[in-house]
């Protein structure tokens, strides 16, 4: 469900600029990672509210921009989140088709600085939480194999050696919590994780879908 916000008295505690706009983050709301940034005048913020999908403030166009309202890419509002100095607005959003860049890339910040050469690499991945990207990694092994790779080796295996390592993983992680050493219970759940990934990726479900069953969960009426 997407956010409901009844109160829109926040919008008289924020700093606008001499042009009456606000810079506004653009966050997905399963994994963290920061889509785009784009500005918002008070119209853009209470037509956001108004009707639960994001509209930002066009400065080329000098007008109220919907999200999307071309591309079908538009951006439903789950939360919305002001920093320490009311002079930025965080959007938590849930991104439709997961293209947020008019580039057609998922995010705006596609670009990575290599501290080598200081050239720019088109084509990364935004950043986000440690096991959305360790599924990125793991997918990627899968569409490219390489030489030597222990997880295109547990791919090659198949189900049988794929959840052979899961049992085993497993079976580790409760020696672990049975010893209460909780270094070892840390890194024995990191190796659960992974083998577990493996075995989504082996069967094609993505880490995303499990994050939105997850989601869907949340606050879901208790089992009798």
């Amino acid at each position: 469900m997407n956010m409901q916000i009844q109160n829109t008295d926040f919008i008289k505690e924020l700093r606008f600029n001499e042009k009456g706009l606000i810079p506004a983050i653009a966050q997905d709301w399963l994994d963290g990672a920061i889509l785009m940034l784009a500005w918002m005048n008070r119209e853009a913020i209470e037509k956001t509210i108004e009707t639960g999908e994001v509209h930002y403030w066009s400065r080329s166009r000098n007008e109220l921009w919907h999200k999307g309202q071309t591309s079908g890419h538009t951006q439903k509002l789950k939360d919305v989140r002001i920093d320490c100095d009311r002079d930025v607005i965080l959007l938590t959003i849930k991104q439709t088709g997961l293209i947020s860049c008019h580039t057609g890339e998922r995010s705006c910040f596609f670009n990575t600085l290599n501290n080598q050469n200081k050239d720019i690499s088109n084509k990364s991945e935004p950043p986000s939480d440690a096991c959305s990207d360790l599924y990125k990694t793991i997918e990627k092994r899968r569409l490219k194999p390489q030489t030597g790779s222990y997880t295109n080796t547990l791919l090659a295996g198949g189900d049988n050696q794929i959840l052979k390592k899961i049992g085993e993983e497993s079976a580790e992680f409760v020696m672990a919590c049975k010893d209460n050493e909780n270094n070892e219970i840390a890194n024995e759940a990191a190796d659960l994780i992974f083998h577990l990934q493996v075995a989504l990726a082996n069967h094609e479900v993505t880490w995303r879908e499990v994050l939105e069953v997850l989601a869907k969960r949340k606050g879901a009426k208790r089992r009798q």
